[in-house]
């Protein structure tokens, strides 16, 4: 048997908590599991496949569909050899991201037979304000937590399956339910299914709320992307669901729509880059144009 494997959603929190002193091994489970192609619990080769190409298109190019299938093809190999520890630990947020990402995991890990799971959600740490996630703690505050982990339920287990069918299939009306749900075995969650339905188009502005922040902030002076970035991290509600490559996605859209909602420029291609990239966003500006209207 092998030690505990601790698994998290972000590199920042996966870094902080190899740092810590904990008994195991790490792992940062990447993907975007609120959005794009796949089907609830265990993925095949097909789905894989869809979603390399979703992710590379959602970044722009930036990951590269061959790199992000052997990611995720490294990932679910990972949940197969879970059943080889002698416990796992769930570290996650309670926004959006890590609540869709749960649920999958905790969805996975089920359909494997594998029950020995603990979860440490966590929505806020004292003194910390606005809390946005586990990358904002320190080495001694993670490790702080680590008490506070309780075992996950078969209540727990059989709602992740429903919150991972109404991502995979994006049910409105499984999204309804869940929205309305008191008392979930998750209780997390229902704040994140609302936080997502936000993300639809709105029937007035056919703009999502991210979309309608970044707009905004545009529209208000924000011509940089960091600029834009800030005004919309304080507008919008914590937690934070989104980082960077999200928030330059919904612009790239802004710019790409027809007409043009913005102009971004840049020496790429009118674009902001959406990875690591040689660019520097500082040579960017992002303008909205005359008949830009909310």
């Amino acid at each position: 048997m092998r030690k505990t494997l601790h698994i998290t959603s972000g590199d920042i929190a996966g870094k902080s908590l190899r740092e810590a002193g904990l008994t195991g091994e790490v792992f940062v489970w990447h993907d975007i599991l609120y959005d794009g192609p796949r089907q609830p619990g265990w993925p095949d080769e097909d789905i894989l496949n869809a979603r390399a190409l979703f992710l590379e298109e959602f970044t722009g190019g930036g990951l590269r569909r061959d790199f992000v299938l052997e990611t995720l093809r490294g990932q679910y190999q990972k949940v197969k050899e879970a059943v080889f520890c002698e416990s796992i630990v769930l570290w996650f947020d309670a926004c959006l991201f890590d609540q869709s990402m749960l649920a999958h995991i905790l969805t996975c890990l089920h359909l494997k037979g594998i029950r020995r799971v603990d979860l440490l959600c966590v929505d806020g740490f004292p003194g910390i304000e606005p809390f946005n996630g586990l990358g904002q703690l320190n080495l001694e505050q993670l490790a702080s937590l680590y008490g506070n982990r309780s075992p996950v339920t078969d209540a727990q287990f059989r709602f992740a399956a429903f919150v991972d069918r109404a991502f995979a299939t994006q049910d409105a009306a499984l999204f309804a339910e869940l929205a309305d749900t008191t008392e979930a075995p998750l209780p997390w969650v229902p704040a994140a299914v609302r936080r997502w339905q936000q993300e639809l188009p709105s029937p007035s502005t056919g703009f999502g709320r991210l979309e309608a922040l970044a707009l905004a902030a545009i529209r208000s002076g924000c011509d940089t992307p960091g600029r834009i970035f800030a005004s919309v991290a304080a507008a919008d509600t914590p937690p934070q669901f989104w980082g960077d490559t999200t928030l330059w996605a919904k612009i790239n859209g802004l710019a790409d729509r027809e007409p043009p909602l913005v102009r971004i420029e840049g020496p790429a291609q009118k674009r902001l880059p959406q990875w690591e990239s040689p660019l520097s966003l500082e040579d960017f500006t992002i303008k909205a144009l005359p008949d830009f209207k909310v």
